[in-house]
């Protein structure tokens, strides 16, 4: 079952263009952890927040994938990492157009 993972935390900065251009090789990585589908970057310079919606194949590889982001996040001065984890209702998602796989 595609599982959900969402996350968000403070950042200083760097965000836009300069973030994507810092964080590229990050993103590259991304695509080689266990059972992920596809992300989401997210960000909000004037709330001074970033983070993103992950989706993976289940819970135990977004568990897994939630637990190194969280210390490598906090290893580069973060003081906090907020997250949550849902299931997905693959029907009503379907109808809605969203992406599940």
């Amino acid at each position: 079952m595609v599982t959900i993972l969402q996350v968000d935390f403070p950042l200083d900065g760097p965000f836009a263009n300069e973030m994507a251009e810092q964080f590229k090789d990050l993103a590259e990585s991304i695509n080689h952890e266990p059972g992920f589908l596809w992300k989401i970057w997210t960000e909000n310079e004037s709330e001074q927040e970033a983070g993103g919606i992950y989706a993976f194949d289940n819970k135990t590889h977004a568990n897994q994938y939630l637990e190194m982001h969280s210390q490598r996040i906090k290893s580069m001065g973060v003081p906090y990492v907020n997250a949550k984890i849902f299931d997905v209702n693959e029907s009503l998602t379907k109808i809605n157009k969203g992406r599940i796989n």
